[in-house]
């Protein structure tokens, strides 16, 4: 790659520095066993192993995974709350985090550097949210939370190995399918909540457990369906971005960046399958 496509090395002379040193080198060879001295000191250099990204401050995968793993670990923390500290209080601090989560969601999309504070209360935020929202459907439907756990990992695992395998790629034509879809769904989602909200649906699921074309599949099956596939490829961009982040030498920073990606996406998989979980054994 030149020089001059990394913005480190944009503005710098290095030809004329190198004859600079050049220069400085022959001038040494007036004093004796400086130069030997000189020489001495390069090859030692030379000899040495090369720097690391995380020796310069560039982001790794590394960092990457123990960030991701962090916020993980937050959003546990504040899921044990609801669902083992206080169960008493689950609904309040479902809503709470449910309305922190998305401010704070809001707010870390938009920062222009990442905040790891903001991160990490996120996470928990989302963990108050995704803790009262379990227990209040494990109360109903006996063992769904495991379901949705393993359920997430299948997804997240076959998603991550299709990737390496190069056979699912987020490419031009598959990000526009994708942006469509995901508005469509965001709209879909909103209407049904505002139907819900105020009295025109009664149904606990609302337009989601309606009658699909009466095949007696409820709509909330196929929505669902839909809603992990995107959730699946919403992990194969936060992989593409990581992996460009790593070759392009982002700084170690945006590791967070790309932590609180994954976070966002996992929880989004976790809610979708939970809740396709719930109205499939809602219907038996």
């Amino acid at each position: 790659m030149a020089l001059g496509g990394n913005p480190v090395f944009n503005g710098k002379n290095f030809r004329s520095a190198t004859r600079g040193n050049e220069t400085a080198g022959f001038g040494t060879m007036t004093y004796g066993g400086t130069a030997v001295a000189n020489q001495q000191q390069l090859e030692h250099m030379y000899n040495q192993p090369s720097a690391g990204p995380a020796e310069t401050g560039r982001m790794t995968f590394d960092d990457v995974i123990v960030k991701t793993l962090l916020c993980l670990g937050f959003v546990l923390v504040g899921a044990a709350i609801p669902a083992f500290l206080v169960p008493g209080l689950a609904l309040p601090l479902m809503v709470v985090g449910a309305l922190g989560g998305f401010v704070l969601g809001l707010v870390n999309s938009f920062k222009r550097e990442p905040s790891p504070a903001l991160i990490l209360a996120y996470a928990g935020l989302e963990g108050l949210f995704l803790g009262g929202l379990t227990m209040f459907l494990e109360s109903m439907y006996p063992g769904i939370a495991v379901q949705a756990v393993l359920g997430t990992l299948v997804v997240f695992g076959v998603t991550l190995a299709l990737f390496k395998s190069g056979k699912v790629r987020a490419t031009p034509r598959a990000m526009k399918f994708f942006m469509i879809a995901l508005i469509s769904y965001a709209a879909f989602s909103l209407l049904n909540l505002g139907l819900m909200v105020f009295g025109v649906n009664d149904d606990p699921w609302g337009l989601r457990g309606a009658d699909f074309l009466g095949t007696g599949i409820p709509f909330g099956v196929v929505i669902g369906i839909l809603a992990i596939g995107l959730a699946a490829f919403s992990l194969i961009i936060d992989f593409t971005s990581i992996s460009e982040g790593v070759r392009q030498g982002a700084p170690q920073r945006y590791s967070w960046t790309a932590a609180f990606g994954l976070t966002v996406t996992l929880v989004w998989l976790y809610v979708e399958i939970l809740r396709l979980l719930a109205i499939l054994r809602g219907d038996d």
